[in-house]
C-alpha cells in the first residue's frame, strides 16, 4: 500500500508536467515565445520561476546537509541571506532596470546583453562560452541528491532515476519552452512550500519538538570543529567566517547567474515586478530558510550514520536522507516529489538558458549566418536534448568517481559564472562609464581563479581552497575590478551611450493605480 501511494503521486506529478508542456506549445513558436514567454509573464509565475530555479536538490540535500552539519542551526543564516540578499535585494536592484534595458536592446540572453550594451561581439562570444562550460557541471550536480532520496524511497537504481528525470524535463521544455517551464515551476514551487513545512515539522516532532531538538543539539560536541560547548545550537555557529562565505556565494551569486537574471527579461509590467519581489522573498524564506534550518539538526541523527573523523562516511549528501528515512511513507513520497520539483525546475531553467545562449549568441551569425526564427527555435530544442544528454553522462560519471559532494560542483559553477558576470551586468545597467575592457578582465579573472581552484587548490591560501569561498571572493573582487579598470581604460562613445540609456528617459503615461504622480492643487 505504501509503495502504491508513492507510485500514484509520482505518476500524477509526471503526468501534469507533460500535459502543461504540450498545452504551452502555442507559446513557443518563435524565439521570444520559446525563450521569454513573449515577455508577458505575470508576477506569480515569474517569482516562482525565480525561486524554483534558485533552490534545487543541491540546496535541499547537498548544501543543507553539508552546512547544517558544519555550522549547526547557524546554517539558517544562509537561507535568510538567500531570501533578503539573493531575492528581495536582487529584484529591487536588478528587476526593473533589467526588464527595461534588455527590451530596449532587444536582447534575450545575458551574452546578447553584453554584446549590445558594450558593442562588442567578442564579449558576447566569451560570455556564451563561459556559460556553456560552467552550467554543465551545475546541471550534472542536480541529479545526485535526487538519487539518494529515490534509493531510500524506492530502492531504484541511480541510472534509472537520472534518465527518467532528464527525459521528462526535456519533454516539457522542448514542447512548451519558457511558458511551460514557468507554469510547471509554479506548481513545483507550491509543492516545495508545503513539502518543506511538512518535513521540518515531522523531523522536529521525531526529536520531541523544536525546543527539545535545540536542547539536544546544544549537547553535541565535536573537538575537530570547536571546543566551545553548545556551539552547534549557537547564533553564529562554530565558524562564522566560512559561514559568511556561504551566505555571499549562495545569495549574491544569483545576481550574476544567467538562468536567474533571465527571469527579469520576461516579466510583464511594473506592478508585476513589485509583486514578484515580495512573492519571491516569502518563497525563499520558507524554502531556503526551511532547508538550512532542517539541515542544522543533522548531527542529532549521527547515530544512524557512520562518522569518520567528524565527517559522515558517505559524504555530507547522506545527512538529509538519513534524517528523512524514518518518516511515514506518505511523507517520504512528499519529500521525493519535493526534491523532484526542485531539481526538475532548476534543470529546465539551466538547459533553456544553455540552449538559447549557444543558439542565439554563438551559432547564429557565426556558424550559421542566416537563421530565421523557426530555425532558431529548432536549434534550441535540439540543444536542449544535447545539454540534458551531456548532464546525464556527467552525472553518471560523477556517481562512479570520487567527486561525491554536491556542493563542490555547484560552488565551482556558481563562483565562475557569478564572479564573471555579476559586476559587469550590474555596472552595465547603472553606470555609463563601464567599459568593455573592464568586463573582459572580470570574465578572465573569475574563470581563471575558479579553474585554478579545481586543479591547483593546494597552492591557494587556506581560506580560499574551498570553492565556496573562492567563488565569493571572485564576486566581491569583480565589484572592485570593473570600476577600477573602467576608470583606466578608454571611455565608451558618448553618442552611443546616450542611445543605450535613453530607455530610462522615455516618458510613459500610467494610471493612478500604478503611480500616484503629482496632483493639481
Amino acid at each position: 500500500m505504501d509503495f502504491a501511494i508513492k507510485i500514484i503521486l509520482l505518476l500524477l506529478f509526471f503526468g501534469s508536467m507533460i500535459a502543461i508542456g504540450l498545452y504551452c506549445r502555442r507559446h513557443a513558436t518563435d524565439v521570444s515565445g520559446f525563450v521569454l514567454g513573449g515577455r508577458s509573464v505575470g508576477p506569480w509565475l515569474t517569482a516562482f520561476a525565480y525561486g524554483t530555479s534558485y533552490f534545487s536538490a543541491v540546496v535541499f540535500v547537498g548544501y543543507a546537509g553539508q552546512f547544517g552539519w558544519r555550522y549547526g542551526i547557524a546554517a539558517t543564516w544562509a537561507g535568510l541571506g538567500n531570501a533578503f540578499l539573493g531575492s528581495l535585494l536582487a529584484w529591487a536592484v536588478l528587476g526593473r532596470r533589467t526588464r527595461v534595458m534588455t527590451q530596449h536592446l532587444d536582447s534575450a540572453t545575458m551574452p546578447e546583453f553584453f554584446g549590445k550594451r558594450f558593442d562588442s561581439k567578442p564579449l558576447k562570444l566569451c560570455a556564451s562560452v563561459i556559460i556553456f562550460i560552467f552550467l554543465i557541471p551545475y546541471t550534472a550536480s542536480l541529479y545526485n541528491g535526487l538519487s539518494r532520496l529515490f534509493g531510500m524511497a524506492f530502492d531504484i537504481d541511480y541510472s534509472v532515476c537520472v534518465v527518467v528525470m532528464a527525459v521528462l524535463t526535456g519533454i516539457y521544455v522542448i514542447a512548451g519552452g519558457y511558458m511551460a517551464t514557468a507554469i510547471n515551476d509554479f506548481i513545483q514551487g507550491v509543492i516545495m512550500i508545503f513539502g518543506i513545512i511538512a518535513v521540518v515539522w515531522a523531523v522536529l516532532r521525531s526529536q520531541g519538538g523544536f525546543l527539545a531538538a535545540l536542547e539536544s543539539l546544544a549537547q553535541v560536541s565535536d573537538e575537530t570543529v570547536s571546543s566551545a560547548p553548545g556551539v552547534f545550537a549557537s547564533f553564529f555557529g562554530p565558524d562564522p567566517v566560512n559561514l559568511l562565505g556561504v551566505v555571499i556565494l549562495t545569495s549574491l551569486g544569483t545576481w550574476g547567474l544567467p538562468q536567474m537574471v533571465q527571469k527579469f527579461y520576461a516579466i510583464k509590467s511594473e506592478s508585476a515586478i513589485n509583486k514578484g519581489m515580495i512573492i519571491s522573498t516569502v518563497f525563499a524564506v520558507i524554502v531556503a530558510g526551511g532547508c538550512y534550518f532542517l539541515g542544522g539538526f543533522g548531527r542529532l541523527f549521527a547515530g544512524q550514520m557512520e562518522v569518520v573523523n567528524g565527517v559522515p562516511a558517505g559524504g555530507y549528501d547522506v545527512v538529509v536522507p538519513t534524517m528523512l528515512s524514518g518518516l511515514p511513507a506518505i511523507l517520504i513520497a512528499v519529500v521525493v516529489i519535493l526534491v523532484l520539483s526542485a531539481s526538475m525546475s532548476t534543470l529546465s531553467s539551466l538547459v533553456l538558458a544553455s540552449s538559447s545562449t549557444l543558439t542565439l549568441d554563438f551559432i547564429k551569425g557565426n556558424i550559421i549566418k542566416n537563421m530565421d526564427e523557426k530555425r532558431q527555435v529548432k536549434w534550441m530544442r535540439a540543444l536542449v536534448v544535447v545539454f540534458i544528454a551531456i548532464s546525464v553522462v556527467l552525472a553518471l560519471i560523477q556517481y562512479r568517481s570520487n567527486v561525491t559532494f554536491i556542493a563542490q560542483l555547484m560552488g565551482v559553477s556558481w563562483g565562475a559564472l557569478a564572479g564573471a558576470f555579476l559586476a559587469p551586468f550590474l555596472y552595465g545597467l547603472y553606470w555609463r562609464r563601464t567599459t568593455k575592457a573592464a568586463c573582459a578582465v572580470s570574465f578572465l579573472f573569475s574563470t581563471v581563479v575558479m579553474l585554478a581552484n579545481i586543479f591547483l587548490k593546494s597552492s591557494f591560501p587556506a581560506l580560499l581552497q574551498s570553492p565556496i569561498n573562492a567563488g565569493a571572493f571572485c564576486m566581491l573582487a569583480g565589484l572592485v575590478i570593473v570600476p577600477a579598470v573602467s576608470l583606466f581604460t578608454r571611455a565608451p562613445d558618448k553618442k552611443r551611450l546616450d542611445g543605450v540609456f535613453s530607455c530610462y528617459e522615455r516618458k510613459v503615461t500610467v494610471t493612478v493605480r500604478d503611480s500616484i504622480g503629482e496632483q493639481d492643487s
